[in-house]
């Protein structure tokens, strides 16, 4: 007959796992039971080690070897939930590149020696920056285009962020690919590139049919610190 695990054995993996939840919950307070946040995920890593260590000792005596197994399997998976909220800033980064490496236009966001959010674009198959940024919340794919003075939408990405076309005034002239065309005010908007956010920039958006794609211009590209292109990559500095 095998005999079961010690009941304080599941008590500590029932407090570990409640730590973990714990943990989760109080990430935006940045404490928990008046620790650091990091501190308390290590000393949660560390109370798993010691269960890991404790239960093999038992399993090795054979007292319960299959659930002694069992429970140190659980007690790995906490472990490897622990560490991977001990290195979540790691672990997006390695996100980002991986999906800015697989996604054309993916803003790879990292931080510059000063703290300020620094953006790399890679370039598309078009031989142009494009950028999967948001407008308002809403998911909007722009052509970066240092000779256009103004922000401009197409009129779909003006109507999916929120934007009553129909109300406006298509009064001011714009250059495009396709000669000239017209565009109309419109109200200005907070506009996100990775990590980088510009409030309240002025847009237009142009008449139906006379721009294939959104364009950001100056009136964003010139409040940044800077930027540059380095061979297939475009970097913007906060």
């Amino acid at each position: 007959m095998r005999r079961r695990p010690p009941q304080l054995l599941w008590i500590i993996l029932a407090v570990l796992a409640g730590g973990l939840v714990l943990l989760v919950l109080n990430h935006d307070a940045g404490t928990t039971f008046g620790l650091d946040n990091d501190a308390f995920a290590h000393l949660l890593r560390t109370g798993v080690l010691l269960t890991v260590f404790s239960v093999a000792i038992v399993a090795s005596r054979g007292r319960f070897g299959h659930l002694a197994r069992n429970f140190a399997i659980w007690c790995v998976i906490l472990l490897l939930l622990t560490t991977g909220y001990l290195y979540r800033y790691e672990l997006q980064d390695v996100a980002n590149r991986l999906s800015a490496g697989l996604v054309p236009g993916s803003p790879l966001s990292t931080l510059s020696d000063n703290g300020r959010p620094t953006v790399t674009i890679g370039r598309s198959a078009n031989n142009h920056f494009e950028a999967r940024g948001r407008i308002n919340g809403t998911p909007v794919r722009l052509l970066i285009d240092t000779g256009a003075s103004t922000t401009v939408l197409t009129t779909s990405d003006a109507e999916a962020v929120g934007i009553d076309v129909a109300s406006l005034t298509y009064n001011v002239a714009i250059s495009t690919a396709n000669g000239t065309s017209l565009a109309a005010r419109a109200p200005a908007g907070t506009i996100e590139i990775g990590d980088i956010t510009r409030s309240r920039v002025p847009m237009l958006v142009a008449r139906a049919g006379g721009l294939s794609r959104s364009l950001l211009g100056m009136n964003f590209m010139g409040t940044l610190s800077g930027y540059d292109v380095r061979g297939d990559r475009m970097i913007l500095r906060d």
